[in-house]
């Protein structure tokens, strides 16, 4: 009795504090070992976080509208007691997206890659609720947020309710895009949400079931059994890939009579799969479909899907032609929510894709309304715009010219504000803008020589050239809300003590450092144990060893010890004893 009193302590103990370590995930890889880990959090203690604030002071009232992957990376990060923090949004949980893929074919079970919303915002030392409903209308000039609930109470329809905010972050994330095409949204399956993985699972298992009918002539049975994938993205390329392997390593035991009919069709509107990844990464993802019989076909554009046949068009020839079909799957991009839609009209972005932010993640023309993740894109300010403010601010002599060290004293400024700035030196294999100045001088430019505002523009004319918009990936939507929730921590000191770069337009600095995206790399499963990585520097990796390490990055990425060790086994499950082919 003391023994089971010993465990269930224990129990609650690493229940209740899930981040006590650091996670350690240790894979060997032929002949050497592979580590990745994932930083645990402090303890946490909200028993007296009332009284870091004082009883007179009111809280800021922080709403966030989403736990997707930005929505839920702010909040674990938020630490500073002095918000109320109300989460709002229809799912209440975080799903690892990244992992959908798996849970199509039974690799990974549905309820391993979700954590609930509840168990990470308990742990804050912020006041923090959470409200199952969906967010209809913004309303910034009167800092509400109106709100439908999910639920149905007493029968009597949904509810619907306004939140006020002090700070409001926008993380809704975004819809699948179906770009109009007749028939996608009645008769395609999607892959964004764990419902959606979950329907394409039990549609698998539906279709080989009845092609195994007695009933059925041979044509239907191979009509049920073509697997259409639409868009050869990462999404596409790795569900594509799981079929695959679910098929040859699990399926053909269980449905012998039907193995031999099984199709799987890829469809690509550009000329390659993986357009985003190294060119040597696409040619051995197609070179490996083409091996393992998955069809590939590119320069493919759908325009039609009908019930039990789609239609695509060659890019090159005009030609249109059609395929029977038992499943699609449409993962070819994602479009704007109906009520940033709204929002967007509201505040004059209207004719933008996105909501346009600036380089602290805040809405361009709104005081305190935050959005990041796939609902917004930084709107970045182009060199050339505030090119004569920078000139004034560096000239403090007010000669009209522009000496090296002068300009010198404001280059970190520049770089950190205009990011452009930096890549485009990289790529013109420069050290830093002196150099820049240099080159359009001549080489022989000293401290002592002048620059005037037109040689100043001349030298940066070609900078904004570089400019880039952030993916839409879970990396930028986790890093933005680190990012923000690290700016809310210190949002009070940096307000006496700004610490951002210098305001050419302005006086002073800017209260906070401006976001910067640091790229860590990117995985492309392939399928048969081989996984192609795209790493930083350059750094491609193909095959068994990128493998081992894709699981072992996702293992550590998990938001709690629950997913993990979910995940690790479900790995281990499908190892040891294949792929589960029930419908449950």
């Amino acid at each position: 009795m003391q023994r089971v009193t010993v465990i269930e302590r224990f129990s609650k103990t690493f229940r209740d504090n899930p981040s006590l370590s650091k996670l350690l995930i240790v894979f060997t890889v032929s002949g050497g070992g592979l580590v990745a880990y994932s930083e645990a959090g402090k303890l946490n203690d909200n028993s007296n976080a009332g009284e870091l604030v004082g009883a007179n002071n009111r809280k800021k009232k922080v709403v966030v509208l989403g736990t997707g992957w930005a929505g839920t990376s702010f909040l674990k990060n938020l630490k500073d007691p002095s918000y109320d923090v109300q989460v709002i949004s229809p799912r209440n949980y975080f799903a690892f997206t990244p992992l959908l893929p798996s849970v199509t074919c039974g690799t990974v079970e549905s309820r391993s890659v979700v954590e609930p919303i509840r168990n990470i915002i308990r742990k804050k030392y912020a006041e923090a609720y959470y409200w199952e409903a969906e967010c209809i209308k913004i309303d910034p000039e009167n800092k509400k947020v109106y709100c439908r609930s999910n639920l149905s109470i007493n029968g009597n329809g949904k509810e619907e309710f306004a939140v006020d905010y002090d700070y409001l972050v926008i993380a809704t994330g975004a819809r699948v895009n179906t770009f109009n095409i007749p028939g996608v949204e009645e008769n395609t399956f999607f892959l964004k949400e764990v419902e959606d993985a979950q329907k394409i699972r039990r549609t698998v298992i539906d279709c080989f079931e009845k092609a195994s009918l007695p009933t059925l002539s041979d044509e239907e049975r191979k009509r049920l059994l073509h697997f259409v994938i639409v868009g050869g993205g990462p999404t596409g390329v790795e569900f594509a890939a799981q079929l695959h392997d679910f098929v040859n390593e699990d399926i053909v035991r269980l449905y012998p009579k039907v193995k031999d009919l099984v199709k799987i069709t890829l469809l690509e509107a550009t000329d390659h799969i993986l357009n985003m990844f190294d060119k040597r990464i696409t040619a051995f993802a197609e070179e490996k479909f083409h091996r393992d019989g998955i069809d590939v076909k590119t320069g493919s554009m759908v325009v039609k899907v009908g019930e039990k046949e789609i239609s695509t068009k060659d890019v090159k020839r005009g030609e249109i032609t059609s395929m029977p079909y038992g499943m699609a799957v449409w993962s070819t991009g994602i479009g704007t929510r109906p009520v940033i839609m709204e929002f967007m009209k509201h505040i004059g972005q209207g004719n933008r894709r996105v909501l346009a932010t600036d380089e602290w993640l805040r809405v361009e023309g709104q005081e305190n309304v935050y959005a990041l993740g796939d609902c917004a894109t930084i709107n970045q300010r182009k060199v050339m715009e505030d090119i004569a403010a920078i000139f004034q601010k560096a000239d403090k002599d007010n000669s009209g010219t522009l000496t090296v060290k002068e300009f010198q004293e404001v280059l970190n400024d520049i770089c950190e504000r205009y990011p452009q700035v930096e890549l485009y030196l990289k790529n013109k294999k420069m050290s830093n803008l002196v150099d820049l100045l240099k080159e359009s001088k001549g080489n022989g430019v000293k401290e002592s020589i002048e620059v005037d505002i037109e040689e100043f523009k001349s030298a940066l004319s070609q900078v904004d050239t570089d400019m880039k918009n952030l993916p839409a990936t879970a990396q930028v939507a986790s890093q933005q809300g680190v990012y923000l929730a690290k700016c809310f921590n210190r949002m009070e000191e940096c307000e006496k003590n700004p610490e951002g770069p210098l305001r050419f337009r302005g006086e002073g600095r800017h209260r906070f450092h401006p976001f910067r995206y640091r790229h860590l790399g990117q995985f492309a499963p392939l399928g048969g144990e081989q996984t192609a990585a795209q790493l930083p520097g350059d750094w491609v990796s193909i095959g068994h060893s990128s493998q081992w390490l894709w699981y072992s990055v996702y293992a550590s990425k998990q938001v709690s010890w629950r997913t993990r060790a979910l995940v690790v086994s479900d790995w281990v499950r499908r190892f040891i004893f294949g792929r589960d082919s029930s419908q449950i």
